[in-house]
């Protein structure tokens, strides 16, 4: 393995792509195209100057051309999701998937891993953060593309259904025809427009090649916005497995003791837990370290350790209708079955009017509940208004952003704005691991 590795990451898909060159760009080694251009899905190939093809390839002619893909849609599902115009260094690809085409970008990795770093939070964070996301970043990569290459025909989801209950996780291994895609699912990648600062370079530069290791192995190095101050284990989020550098961590200094004797699992006290403000290194209004870590549209989000949620009963039935095919009729109750370490609710018992069932993991629990997603599925639920026994209204008051797993992102920002470094950040976070350098 060398820092030269190549990755493909899927950009966009649609039926027609406009996209621009700047600078000379090769197809087929001799015929060389630059400005305006587009792509169209037709006759199951994709057109282009009045030709058919099943796949093509572009090269740029040196290090200084680059191409923009137009209206790529970013946030997909969430409730920032926009459009907007995106540059890439590297080759650009388009292949037939699914009746459209998909732009696909080949790109090294460690110039991948400077856009992801830049993508996921603000460039001018402070270098430690930088640096500690750089080594999860490249590590996820790393472990997810070793992952691929064992189970090429994994499924994005996983589902087991009864009578009483639908229970769905999404694994993040499943594309079938490039290494990684460009949005959440993956890792977020929005191109060189994002690479505003030195300091990202720097924090990829002085870590090449460093990956996180466990008992030899790279760890699937997972991570989410903010933990609301308890991190969660894998197995509540993904497959029935346990990753011992997965733990489930308190996120605060270790001499603090906080929620350390907590058993968030105990419905009792996962709700006193979201119901309070725990001191914890994710729990922070301050707006210079939060604009460090989170883009302009993510800060379209003001709470994240702990949020509030309302629906009226028109609301939430709909809702949970549209969003899991199943009809419930009104809802009578919203009953935590079994909650994770972080308190995160892994099975919830919705009673409805027509039927009763129980929905997990985590992550489909936030999509019944939310048009988007809920900010996370470490909620309490509260009814109001009750008319011949059905509540008019449901208050969910919530902790956190994600599915809460690794590293707590806002939680290390503040961790690295207190003098913390990049390795001391990664170990509070994902224990008993090391650092190697494997290219």
């Amino acid at each position: 393995m060398t820092s030269l590795k190549k990755i493909s990451v899927g950009i966009l898909t649609e039926k027609e792509i406009e996209f621009e060159f700047f600078g000379n760009f090769f197809y087929d080694n001799n015929l060389i195209f630059s400005g305006i251009q587009k792509v169209v899905f037709q006759k199951e190939k994709i057109f282009f100057e009045n030709n058919f093809y099943k796949e093509i390839n572009f090269t740029p002619e040196n290090d200084n051309c680059f191409f923009e893909l137009k209206n790529v849609t970013i946030g997909k599902e969430f409730h920032w999701k926009q459009k907007e115009n995106q540059r890439f260094m590297g080759s650009l690809k388009f292949i037939v998937e699914d009746e459209k085409i998909t732009a696909v970008n080949i790109i090294s990795a460690e110039d991948y891993l400077k856009s992801v770093i830049s993508s996921e939070m603000n460039a001018s964070s402070s270098l430690e953060l930088l640096k500690a996301h750089a080594v999860i970043s490249r590590s996820w990569l790393l472990a997810n593309e070793k992952l691929r290459i064992k189970n090429e025909k994994s499924n994005r989801c996983v589902c087991s259904s009864g009578n009483s209950s639908f229970i769905k996780w999404y694994e993040r291994d499943a594309h079938r025809n490039f290494d990684v895609c460009a949005d959440d699912h993956c890792q977020r990648y929005q191109g060189i427009l994002r690479q505003s600062n030195e300091r990202v370079n720097q924090a990829v530069m002085q870590t090449c090649g460093v990956v996180l290791m466990y008992d030899g192995e790279i760890c699937d190095t997972r991570f989410s916005k903010s933990c609301g101050g308890k991190t969660e284990l894998f197995k509540n989020c993904w497959a029935d497995m346990h990753l011992p550098y997965l733990e489930s961590v308190v996120d605060a200094p270790q001499e603090n003791g906080v929620g350390e004797r907590a058993d968030l699992t105990n419905e009792k006290n996962a709700e006193k837990w979201i119901l309070s403000s725990p001191e914890c290194f994710c729990n922070t209004h301050d707006a210079n370290i939060l604009a460090q870590v989170l883009n302009n549209y993510d800060r379209a989000t003001t709470d994240f350790f702990r949020w509030e949620k309302e629906f009226s009963q028109k609301e939430i039935s709909e809702t949970i209708c549209k969003k899991s095919g199943f009809d419930f009729g009104e809802i009578l109750d919203l009953i935590p079955m079994r909650r994770g370490e972080s308190g995160r609710i892994v099975e919830l018992q919705i009673v409805g009017t027509k039927q009763i069932m129980t929905v997990g993991k985590e992550l489909e629990i936030r999509k019944w509940l939310s048009e988007t997603h809920l900010y996370s599925s470490a909620f309490v639920v509260e009814k109001f208004d009750f008319k011949e026994n059905i509540p008019q209204k449901f208050v969910l008051r919530g902790a956190g952003w994600g599915h809460g797993v690794g590293l707590c992102q806002i939680g290390a920002a503040v961790m690295g704005e207190r003098g913390y470094k990049f390795d001391e950040i990664l170990m509070h976070y994902f224990k008993n691991t090391e650092l190697k350098k494997i290219y």
